[in-house]
């Protein structure tokens, strides 16, 4: 099974974990969320980063779902990336989340394709939805 790693700033990344746990009545195996020390240097930020990953492969690799791509803690978790073992898609979400938990035993190219594809399509214009069902 895929480990999934929610890296994001201070409480988001652990707002995602609370929410998963809420929507599926308790926390998946293997789910964690790293949130982000501001006042870590980023040596020390991806030393920690690395140990987490570490701990989270149980052999399957690791997919890190990030908030914002470009901000240091994700160019830090750049350095640890490994094509097919331990990659990281940005723009985290909870239908990302919750899509890629639905997936984990595809393999990891597959994976990703379901992460970008639940986080793009969980967005959407709520007032359209809502009137379309009021005209059915």
């Amino acid at each position: 099974m895929i480990g999934i790693l929610i890296l994001a700033q201070k409480d988001v990344g652990i707002g995602l974990v609370r929410a998963v746990e809420h929507v599926l009545g308790s926390c998946p195996p293997n789910l964690a969320a790293f949130p982000v020390n501001y006042d870590q240097p980023p040596e020390q930020l991806a030393e920690a980063m690395e140990r987490e990953v570490a701990k989270m492969d149980s052999g399957d690799g690791v997919l890190i779902l990030a908030d914002i791509y470009g901000a240091t803690h994700i160019n830090v978790a750049c350095r640890i990336l490994s094509r097919g073992r331990v990659e990281l898609v940005a723009g985290v979400n909870l239908p990302m989340v919750i899509r890629v938990l639905n997936y984990r035993s595809l393999k990891m190219s597959d994976l990703i394709d379901k992460a970008l594809k639940g986080g793009v399509e969980g967005i959407l214009c709520a007032t359209d939805c809502c009137y379309a069902e009021i005209r059915r």
